[in-house]
């Protein structure tokens, strides 16, 4: 059996920082794994330039001309993490045996990669890297993201409990995912959906090694809204059973208006019906929240904009 050509996805946002310091990690990995037999000769590592506002795309051009290893896209502009990561697998798809998909951070331990590479060959199509512990995280970051797992599996979201997005995926499946043309992208969700056999590998997360963190709580939440009402309905279900729950209590508190008011029992008040009046003005207002985030979903999607547009290839500049 010959060995699988890989494909590093490695999405970039602003990391002129780290890029120089994590790039020959992964160059070394592959030269690695091509001296084991692991994988092809003709491996690569494609960078994922997603719009980044400072050199990071100079910094990518220029390790292109310094290794046939290394190669690089850049999108036109800036469509967030997991659009910069679907750009990067639908184009080395057609090119390649298996990818793996990594920030470019260095918190992900690149040493995992070889055991990925030997679940594939042991017959494994999605292999999951998963973070065997958060004591690199501090106290906040660790309990929100334990809470933004929990809620996906509460939501009905089939996620791999601290699984990011890194990944081997095998052309075979990055060929059936194509077929998934959704706009509103949750990438981690959605592979689980694709099926095939699976595993994980288990690693150790370390510390950023420059640069700061694109993903503040901020786009943490955004991410956990998109992940949810792209890939469940369960939200809407929720408010179903809740106005059915309040018509019930509603009907009830009728019943004993009327009785109290026939009893002589009734005294005049403003606090309690202010009291309940806010209250249920407040479940409407949320209930058409959620609705209208339905809705929206549900706009962007029926327009069929592109995720991405590749505006360059380093490849491209090779061939002139």
């Amino acid at each position: 059996m010959e060995p699988p050509r890989l494909i590093i996805v490695i999405p970039c946002y602003n990391e002129e920082q780290v890029l120089p310091m994590t790039a020959p990690l992964f160059l070394s990995k592959i030269e690695e794994l091509i001296g084991l037999n692991k994988v092809d000769a003709s491996s690569r590592i494609l960078f994922v330039n997603d719009g980044s506002l400072d050199s990071t795309w100079d910094i990518i051009q220029t390790l292109s001309g310094q290794s046939p290893h290394y190669s690089g896209i850049s999108l036109s502009c800036n469509r967030g993490h997991q659009n910069a990561l679907l750009a990067g697998l639908m184009e080395a798809r057609e090119f390649c045996d298996i990818t793996i998909s990594i920030d470019c951070d260095g918190q992900d331990d690149i040493n995992a990669i070889n055991q990925m590479v030997d679940e594939y060959l042991s017959g494994a199509e999605i292999v999951y890297g998963v973070r065997d512990n958060r004591d690199s995280d501090s106290f906040f970051k660790r309990s929100s993201a334990q809470s933004f797992y929990k809620l996906m599996h509460r939501m009905g979201v089939k996620t791999i409990y601290n699984h990011a997005d890194y990944r081997l995926v095998s052309s075979r499946v990055l060929k059936e995912f194509s077929h998934f043309k959704e706009v509103n992208i949750f990438l981690r969700g959605m592979f689980p959906l694709v099926g095939f056999k699976s595993t994980c590998v288990y690693y150790t997360r370390h510390k950023r090694i420059a640069g700061k963190s694109h993903y503040p709580l901020r786009k943490m939440l955004a991410l956990a809204v998109d992940g949810i009402t792209s890939l469940s309905i369960r939200p809407i279900r929720l408010i179903t059973g809740l106005g059915f729950f309040f018509s019930i209590v509603s009907f009830l508190l009728m019943i004993f208006a009327f009785g109290s008011y026939f009893w002589g029992t009734t005294v005049p008040g403003w606090s309690s019906s202010l009291t309940i009046t806010c209250f249920f003005g407040g479940i409407q207002l949320i209930s058409l929240g959620v609705i209208g985030e339905y809705v929206g979903k549900i706009y962007l999607e029926v327009k069929q904009r592109p995720k991405y547009i590749i505006s360059e290839r380093t490849w491209d500049e090779e061939k002139k």
